[in-house]
């Protein structure tokens, strides 16, 4: 899956574009859309017929259709709002400790 790094949301820039404008700029669009993110509703005759975004955007789509996947996620939702999860970083140190412990463990031996 595409990194989430703020946790703050930022509404994403969606263009409205005429087919015949998009088939004449594609490579200027999909640099748009792959760099910056951007959305671009494709239309004809002023009626919305198509969607451009970011692969890595549409991979989650696709994944997020998977009726397992959907259900690991709900699984996940519930153990977070029963209070099963803790803080990142202490997962982390947590980690972190134990690698130690085995890199002491290796020198010894």
């Amino acid at each position: 899956m595409a990194s989430k790094a703020a946790t703050s949301k930022i509404s994403p820039v969606v263009q409205r574009l005429p087919l015949t404008q998009a088939r004449v700029h594609l490579g200027a669009v999909v640099k748009r859309v792959h760099l910056n993110k951007e959305y671009f509703i494709l239309e004809k005759d002023g009626i919305p017929i198509a969607g451009l975004m970011d692969i890595d955007e549409f991979e989650d789509y696709l994944e997020l259709q998977d009726p397992k996947v959907r259900a690991i996620i709900q699984k996940g939702r519930q153990e977070y709002l029963a209070g099963k999860s803790r803080p990142a970083k202490e997962l982390l140190r947590e980690l972190q400790q134990r690698k130690r412990g085995k890199v002491a463990r290796h020198q010894r031996a």
